[in-house]
């Protein structure tokens, strides 16, 4: 494992200017109204990117106050869907147009590398708001065949005030799996980005005034979960939570909303997903997959909730993998994220830093075997070497509990029926991948993982059409593809009498 952990930004790449540090709120930034900062750290060094205003509950109730009043007199949720979509299309174009400016602000603040951050993270933020702004005008209801004499038909209409709460792993991409089929079907709404990567989202929300979007339907306060996070999900005048993080914040996310106004809540949460590689794989193949499902940095040093962690090989293959994956990690670089030449950046911050380094510890004095890394690299940041584990059971932590770091726990397998009992053990339920040629083995797994997306012969395959979300302990509802509207819609039926009417 080769390390660039101390390069500076290099390749002729200039640091972003930060020229976004407040509230937004109503269409303006603002100061909090403590007066309160905070300090967004840069995870390659731990030092001072910027302070940022720190919201709490009475600058979410001016959030939420804005968010109504667009939502109850403004025009955005009385606009038709191909006027919303026209505005939303324009959103998308500056995303575009300022692509490299998000790219780098999203390097700076959470250590995810450049490149891919300009190639994929930010196509994919665009690229989601076209989709919806192509659906902003499908959105319809159903004539329905009622008994007597009446008609019926639906209506599907916004939600109303939407809070999006969402995580630090894909700043930018999160944002717009909220805000994007939001905004679609005429709901308003607050942002609250996670307190370790706040300034895509407040230049976001300042590319949305300029696109058209009206004051007060898109509001960003930052700041903390215990505080801003917590007066959004027990608003008494928020509609609707939609909250991707972990389980255990998911737990006080549905609290809040039941103790105030039974809010409806959507839930993206943790994730241990398995990945199953059976004796007929292409082993190089096979190798490439599972590296990339818990190491690359397109699935953030593991800090990404689909994560392939545990990774069950059949026992024909298993001695050949074990030594191919562990010389593939001898090429793997760990370092500055801005560097093209590096596949891996630091974790988020020096928290979840010392985290990953103790369930790493955790997992040496359970009795798994370390086959590569363990160790933090580098004088300064919070870089951690690839890990893998041999040698793990079921029981172990590292095998239960999802790390959130670049952690893979390897074990092996004889029978068809036991890759799915032990996939299966787990409290999670959101992503699996299966590596095999025979096509009715693939099938058979894929019906029998209890998880909501499965990947065959791939991994981390998103797409705008494809829904994404968990079963179990991995939440409900649905980000991504025409699925994700319904979140933000509302059914409601309307009932009118017909007389002589000559048919029924």
């Amino acid at each position: 494992m080769a390390s660039e952990a101390n390069s500076s930004a290099g390749d002729g790449l200039k640091l972003p200017e930060i020229k976004f540090t407040k509230l937004f709120i109503n269409g303006c930034f603002v100061d909090a109204v403590s007066g309160k900062t905070f300090e967004s750290l840069d995870p390659r060094n731990g030092e001072v990117i910027a302070n940022i205003a720190a919201g709490d509950k009475e600058d979410v109730d001016l959030a939420v106050k804005a968010a109504r009043e667009a939502f109850d007199h403004g025009k955005w949720p009385r606009m038709s869907g191909s006027e919303r979509g026209k505005i939303m299309m324009k959103y998308a174009d500056l995303i575009e147009q300022y692509a490299e400016e998000l790219a780098a602000l999203e390097c700076l603040d959470a250590g995810k590398l450049f490149f891919l951050n300009k190639m994929n993270d930010v196509p994919v933020a665009s690229n989601l708001v076209r989709y919806y702004a192509g659906a902003a005008d499908k959105i319809h209801g159903e004539t329905l065949k009622l008994s007597g004499e009446f008609q019926g038909y639906t209506l599907r209409e916004p939600i109303g005030v939407v809070g999006h709460i969402i995580p630090w792993n894909f700043p930018t991409i999160m944002f717009f799996f909220k805000v994007a089929p939001a905004l679609a079907a005429g709901c308003t709404m607050l942002v609250k980005p996670a307190e370790q990567t706040p300034l895509t989202a407040l230049y976001c929300a300042h590319l949305a005034k300029q696109a058209g979007i009206p004051d007060g339907v898109l509001n960003v306060v930052t700041g903390f979960g215990a505080t801003a996070g917590a007066a959004i999900s027990s608003h008494m005048d928020v509609d609707k939570v939609s909250f991707t993080g972990s389980t255990e914040v998911g737990r006080l996310v549905m609290e809040a909303a039941a103790r105030s106004n039974l809010k409806s809540v959507s839930l993206e949460l943790g994730g241990k997903s398995p990945v199953i590689i059976c004796d007929d794989a292409d082993i190089d193949m096979a190798v490439e997959l599972a590296r990339t499902a818990i190491f690359y940095n397109k699935a953030w040093m593991g800090e990404i909730c689909v994560a392939g962690s545990r990774v069950y090989v059949q026992e024909g293959i298993y001695d050949e993998f074990v030594r191919k994956i562990a010389e593939s990690c001898k090429s793997w670089i760990v370092g500055d994220p801005f560097s093209p030449h590096v596949h891996q950046g630091p974790q988020v911050d020096k928290k979840q830093f010392e985290k990953v380094l103790r369930y790493i510890d955790h997992g040496r004095r359970e009795g798994a075997t370390m086959l590569t890394g363990g160790k933090a690299c580098g004088q300064k940041g919070f870089y951690i070497e690839p890990t893998i584990f041999t040698d793990v059971k079921e029981s172990m932590l590292i095998a239960q509990d999802e790390i959130f770091g670049p952690v893979m726990s390897l074990m092996k397998f004889k029978t068809i029926e036991e890759a799915i009992e032990r996939a299966n053990d787990t409290r999670y339920g959101l992503a699996a991948g299966i590596v095999t040629k025979d096509i009715n083995i693939a099938n058979r797994l894929s019906r029998s993982i209890r998880a909501g997306i499965i990947w065959i012969n791939c991994y981390l395959v998103f797409d705008n059409d494809c829904p994404f979300g968990g079963y179990k302990m991995s939440g409900f509802g649905r980000d991504n593809g025409m699925h994700a509207l319904e979140k933000y819609l509302q059914v409601k039926s309307v009932v009118i009498p017909i007389y002589g009417s000559p048919w029924r």
